[in-house]
């Protein structure tokens, strides 16, 4: 809409009109550009340098399949966990505890976090490295109550963490971290492409809702504004009309 806005498809429209579909196509535009700062920081968010010298990595749960089994794309989470703790470790680093984050769902036989911590044990991590978080049920707490059981386990706030889930999730991840005033950088595990566009859309919803009051906010104004520029043409008070 925004594009036929500018190109003068609507410009011969009565002037109530005109005014709506200009306040539309603005709307529009607003919301194309919140969906490019969100992709453009999910890109950004994508490169953040890599540190290995990490005490704690946070590994995000997921639904478990038939409610015990570690799915395929949480798998992915607990494998790019587990590369990094080796590659740190191969540099001569201390190799970093795992807290594995996830709560117990109603139609799941065990927690999240003690699916994870069965998987990685079966691929030779040392289970006294693996910490866990079971309480939480969505990605705030997640990195909430990782926070208590790192700072429990460290003896203050003064660790270096990490926290591991796939690629899409990154940026509304480390929006959370952020609020649980964690310290902490995310890093993705890849998702099958055919999973990413529909995975991607959710988490703009996501982000946006987080933001929501600022966005209805914003949209409100503007949709006043042109609202009351239709009543002012529709009165003949063209001098009031901005569109």
């Amino acid at each position: 809409m925004w594009t036929l806005y500018c190109l003068g498809v609507f410009h011969k429209l009565p002037g109530w009109l005109h005014s709506l579909v200009a306040g539309a196509a603005l709307i529009a535009f607003y919301l194309l550009f919140v969906m490019y700062n969100f992709l453009l920081n999910l890109v950004l968010y994508q490169i953040v340098p890599r540190r290995y010298k990490q005490d704690y990595l946070i590994v995000l749960g997921a639904g478990l399949i038939n409610g015990k089994k570690v799915s395929r794309l949480l798998g992915s989470r607990i494998d790019r966990a587990i590369a990094f703790s080796n590659k740190q470790y191969d540099k001569g680093h201390k190799r970093p505890k795992l807290i594995m984050s996830g709560g117990q769902g109603k139609d799941e036989d065990l927690s999240e976090a003690e699916a994870m911590k069965n998987y990685a044990v079966k691929r030779g991590y040392d289970p006294d490295l693996i910490l866990l978080e079971d309480k939480s049920t969505n990605t705030y707490q997640n990195m909430i109550y990782s926070k208590a059981v790192a700072i429990k386990d460290y003896g203050s706030d003064k660790f270096k963490a990490k926290f591991f889930t796939n690629n899409y999730h990154l940026f509304r991840a480390g929006l959370y971290a952020k609020m649980a005033h964690l310290k902490a950088n995310g890093i993705g595990s890849t998702t099958r492409f055919y999973f990413l566009p529909n995975a991607t859309i959710r988490e703009f919803a996501g982000v946006f809702i987080m933001h929501k009051k600022r966005h209805f906010v914003i949209i409100g104004l503007i949709a006043i504004l042109f609202i009351v520029q239709a009543v002012f043409a529709l009165l003949g008070w063209t001098r009031y009309l901005i569109a």
